[in-house]
C-alpha cells in the first residue's frame, strides 16, 4: 500500500496545479533601494543551516521514494543536486523500515551524490532507533521529521492517533548524530506549536504552509473523493506561518520557508523574512520530467541568476544582507498578523546597521 501510494503522489503531484490556498507571497513588497553600493562579483547566496554549509539556500524538498519504480525518479533528483550543488531531502523512509527492498529508492541519491548534503525523512511517530536507521540508510548530514495530520486523515489508509509527537521528536533529538528539523506538510506552522517544537532541541523549523503542493487534493484525487473547498483549503498560507514562527523563535532554531516557493523573488523575500533555506520540489520534479535533468539545472542556474539581481535591487550583498532590508506587508497577511498581535511595522521600518 505504502509503495503505492509514492507513485500515485507523483503523477498527482505532477498533474495537480497549486492552492486552492494562497501563499501571501504577493501580500510582501520588498522595498527598493537605489543605492546598493555593492558590486555583482560580490553578490553570493550562500547561506548555513545548522551548522551546514550551502551554496545556495534552496534545498530539494522531499518528495519520494519506498517504491522499486521511484528509484529513477530519485536518481534524476540527486542528479540535479549534484549539478546545481543543492541539498536534498528524500521523501518518508518509513516504507523502507517496513520493507527493506526498497531501500535502494533512497540509498541512489548518496550513490548519485556521495559528497552533497542528503537530509533523512520520517514522521513524528517514528522512534528514535528508526531515525537512526534511515540516518544510516543514507549517510544523511541531517533528519527531517514532518509533520501532516491533515494529509493523513484523507488517507482511508491514513494514521489516526497523533498522541506523543513531542516526546517522539525530542527523543530523537537525543539520541541521532545529526541536527533535527521539523516540518509541515503543506498546511503551515503557527507560533503555539512552533514555541512547543524549539523547546525540544530541534535545530529548525520548515513552516511547510498553505498555497504550494497540496497533499489534501492528492489524497482526494487518489481515492476520487470530493471534498469541500474549504477543506482544500485549510492551512496557514506560507508568508503568514513564517512570520509567526519568527516572532517565538530562538536564536538557537533556524527557518525554512516552503510551501509555494515558486520564483526567485519568493526565494529572496523568505531569506529577507529571516529564512535560512527555502525548500521546493513539484517545480524541479516537473521540470525534470518533462525535460530531463540537463535543462533543469539550467533553468536553476538562471533562477539562482535572478534571485541575484533582487539582492542586487534592495542593496544585499549577502543573504545575511537582507535581514536588514525593508518590506511592506498587505492584505490578509497584514491583518492576520495584526490580529495576532505580531508586529509588522518592525519589518517597514528595518534600516542596515552601522
Amino acid at each position: 500500500m505504502r509503495q503505492s501510494r509514492k507513485l500515485d503522489h507523483i503523477h498527482q503531484t505532477l498533474q495537480l496545479a497549486d492552492g486552492p490556498g494562497t501563499t501571501g507571497f504577493a501580500d510582501i513588497t520588498l522595498i527598493h533601494n537605489s543605492l546598493p553600493n555593492i558590486a555583482w562579483e560580490d553578490i553570493t547566496l550562500a547561506t548555513s543551516l545548522a551548522d551546514l554549509t550551502l551554496t545556495h539556500p534552496v534545498i530539494i524538498n522531499a518528495i519520494t521514494g519506498g517504491a522499486v519504480d521511484v528509484t529513477a525518479v530519485n536518481c534524476k533528483l540527486a542528479q540535479f543536486a549534484k549539478l546545481t550543488g543543492s541539498a536534498m531531502a528524500v521523501g518518508s523512509q518509513y516504507s523502507a523500515l517496513e520493507n527493506s527492498t526498497v531501500w535502494e529508492s533512497y540509498q541512489i541519491v548518496r550513490r548519485e551524490n556521495p559528497d552533497g548534503i542528503i537530509i533523512a525523512n520520517l514522521g513524528a511517530h517514528a522512534s528514535s532507533e528508526q531515525a537512526r536507521i534511515a540516518v544510516d540508510m543514507i549517510g544523511a548530514d541531517a533528519i527531517q521529521i514532518h509533520l501532516n495530520a491533515a494529509q493523513e486523515i484523507i488517507m482511508a489508509e491514513g494514521d489516526r492517533d497523533f498522541r506523543g509527537y513531542l516526546d517522539n521528536i525530542a527523543r530523537i533529538v537525543s539520541e541521532v548524530h545529526v541536527p533535527v528539523f521539523v516540518k509541515e506538510v503543506g498546511c503551515g506552522i503557527a507560533r503555539e506549536a512552533a514555541a512547543d517544537l524549539a523547546d525540544t532541541g530541534i535545530r529548525a523549523i520548515d513552516v511547510g504552509g498553505m498555497g504550494g503542493t497540496n497533499f489534501l487534493a492528492i489524497e482526494a484525487a487518489r481515492s476520487q473523493a470530493q471534498l469541500p473547498d474549504e477543506l482544500l483549503s485549510w492551512g496557514i498560507p506560507t508568508t503568514i506561518s513564517a512570520l509567526e514562527v519568527l516572532s517565538i523563535l530562538p536564536p538557537s532554531v533556524q527557518l525554512i520557508v516552503s510551501g509555494g516557493v515558486r520564483t526567485p523573488l519568493d526565494m529572496i523575500k523568505s531569506m529577507a523574512f529571516g529564512g535560512s533555506a527555502v525548500a521546493m520540489a513539484a517545480p524541479i520534479l516537473r521540470i525534470i520530467s518533462e525535460h530531463g535533468v540537463a535543462h533543469a539545472a539550467e533553468w536553476f542556474d538562471e533562477f539562482l541568476h535572478t534571485g541575484r539581481r533582487y539582492m542586487m535591487l534592495v542593496g544585499a550583498k549577502e543573504t545575511k544582507d537582507l535581514l536588514t532590508v525593508p518590506f511592506q506587508i498587505t492584505g490578509l497577511s497584514r491583518e492576520w498578523l495584526m490580529n495576532r498581535r505580531i508586529d509588522t511595522t518592525q519589518y517597514a521600518t528595518r534600516k542596515k546597521h552601522g
